[in-house]
């Protein structure tokens, strides 16, 4: 584990202000300590001599209070400084995630992403307001002690400079073994997550099957992986803590025994032996308890990897994708790019904005046929085809939720660099309804809901039946079937009101509508493209032929 991973400063403004008053604050420790120690050695052989010392004990309580203030100081402005990184942090990762889009999403765990932006980053705590004060606190007091030392009595100052090393070099050694097991822990945590939320969310399956006691044991197996990679931590931690104990006590113990031997013989004074002394265990304390926070710090440190390289990838994506926008614009882009891309410079010159048409040329996600086809305001364009030809993986590519090669523009612009939420209004095949009231999921996404826009899109979904302030339960418990879906597809009729220049995007949206409801829906669609919009329907059903404008056959068999 690198002492401060630069990414960390990179991506997190509260933790480059972190480190840097912790620097203030270890200066300033650092002043106090020495004269702590220079204090109590002038009211000790004061005292010793006979000397008035009130003087002497009073500014050593006052540098005691000081030096608690500091203490304080230093790990409140760590847990606040862990707090906002935590946050910063998490808003950095939703963005990429953003970024990164859907089909990345698809392909990765999803608990465990949930486990490293919540449980991983309230580690940070410990990171934040105990290992990086004693790290900052290790770089400036120890040398700057050890220097003091040095001036003081060079022979003690030595001893500390060839035993000081010892303790970092057992400590990397012991830190690589730490990082390895504390590795397997948090991605045993991760696992676990994973399996638990999967288990739930799948439970009434697997107890109809009669598989639910299986599960139940699986996820006491990893439960109990996870108990023993803890206490291999634990057993690390202490063997941690134990190794720089000793080799520091070791240190002081030398330098003491050298001392005293030649305080014995009269070659060193009381006054510089005892501030020796005392100086001696404050220049192996900080990095001492670096070895300890160590541990400590050590799954915060795991989480925010996991983050960074969700960071790293969404940054390595941008960059990507630029460039590739730039040697797509010198080596000249296909025609129907070419064609829409002219009419929006036209457009734009003259003030106007570019025509909402769709132009996918060459579409092509993983090994299925390549798709071209111009959608145009007005129309509704029906993708049908057999069942495995295509037709969602072309809306999935459409929202971002698949890598796809060709191209797909909309108003001149390539849909891969803009928001799907920006242009696309949807309904998928499931539902992906939430907890909360009927109206609030048809306005999903609306920070100000418009009533009468809610009432209207359920109408037109042919779901005039469902009351808007009805409580659904999680995922959308509470309704049919047809009427989930016909709830689903108000939500995009919802969205596709608030913006009209948005593609209205629906798959197969009549899949669980009987036919005369699903006659009601066509019609309602008809009079929305006659308004305007330009729509996108996957449907299977042949009455959808009835209302479309062009049809676009996917597979062999279409």
């Amino acid at each position: 584990m690198k002492p401060v991973d630069p990414r960390l400063l990179r991506y997190a403004g509260a933790a480059r202000g972190f480190l840097a008053a912790s620097a203030l604050i270890g200066v300033v420790q650092t002043a106090v300590t020495i004269a702590f120690a220079w204090l109590l050695t002038d009211a000790v052989t004061g005292a010793l001599a006979g000397r008035d010392v009130s003087g002497s004990l009073l500014w050593l309580i006052a540098a005691a209070l000081l030096r608690g203030i500091l203490i304080a100081a230093s790990d409140a402005a760590g847990t606040r400084a862990a707090a906002k990184t935590g946050m910063q942090l998490r808003s950095a990762l939703i963005a990429a995630v953003g970024r990164l889009g859907p089909g990345w999403l698809a392909q990765r765990n999803q608990t465990a992403l949930a486990v490293t932006a919540g449980h991983g980053l309230e580690a940070l705590d410990a990171y934040f307001a105990r290992y990086i004060p004693q790290l900052v606190l290790t770089v400036i007091a120890t040398p700057v002690i050890v220097a003091v030392m040095w001036w003081q009595d060079w022979p003690s100052g030595l001893t500390a400079i060839i035993t000081l090393p010892l303790i970092p070099l057992f400590l990397i050694l012991i830190g690589m073994a730490t990082r390895t097991v504390q590795k397997k822990q948090w991605q045993t945590l991760q696992r676990l997550a994973a399996r638990f939320a999967d288990t739930v969310q799948g439970l009434s399956t697997l107890r109809l099957f009669g598989r639910d006691r299986r599960a139940a044991d699986r996820i006491e197996v990893t439960a109990d992986e996870y108990r023993r990679e803890t206490m291999k931590v634990l057993r690390f931690s202490f063997l941690s803590g134990f190794a720089m104990e000793l080799l520091a006590s070791l240190a002081v113990a030398l330098i003491a025994v050298a001392v005293g031997f030649r305080l014995l013989s009269g070659d060193l004074s009381l006054e510089v032996g005892l501030f020796v002394l005392l100086l001696a265990p404050e220049a192996f304390l900080p990095i001492r308890q670096v070895g300890v926070q160590f541990h400590a710090a050590a799954e915060g440190v795991a989480a925010t990897e996991d983050v960074f390289d969700v960071l790293d990838q969404a940054g390595a994506r941008t960059r990507n994708r630029v460039t590739s926008q730039v040697q797509i614009t010198d080596a000249g882009r296909n025609a129907a790019d070419a064609a829409c891309i002219r009419e929006f410079d036209l457009q734009t010159a003259g003030g106007a904005h570019p025509a909402a048409n769709l132009v996918v040329s060459g579409l092509r996600v993983r090994d299925l046929p390549p798709v071209s086809f111009t959608a145009e305001p007005g129309t509704i364009t029906l993708i049908e085809g057999p069942s495995g030809a295509g037709k969602s993986s072309l809306i999935a590519a459409l929202r971002g939720a698949a890598e796809f090669d060709g191209s797909a523009v909309f108003t001149g612009r390539d849909v891969r660099d803009l928001s799907p939420a920006a242009w696309l209004a949807w309904a998928g095949q499931r539902p992906g309804l939430l907890r909360g009231t009927v109206g609030e999921n048809v306005a999903l996404g609306d920070p100000e809901p418009d009533a009468d826009g809610i009432r209207s899109a359920l109408d037109a979904a042919c779901a005039d039946t469902i009351d808007e302030g009805r409580m659904l339960g999680v995922q959308g418990s509470g309704l049919s079937g047809g009427q989930a879906q016909r709830v689903a597809v108000a939500r995009a009729l919802y969205r596709h009101a608030t913006g009209p220049d948005r593609v209205l995007a629906l798959d197969e949206p009549s899949s669980a509508l009987d036919p005369e409801t699903e006659e009601r829906l066509w019609r309602s669609l008809r009079r929305r493209a006659d308004a305007g919009a330009t729509i996108l329907l996957v449907s299977h059903r042949r009455s959808a032929r009835d209302i479309a404008d062009q049809v676009v056959a996917l597979g062999v068999n279409a």
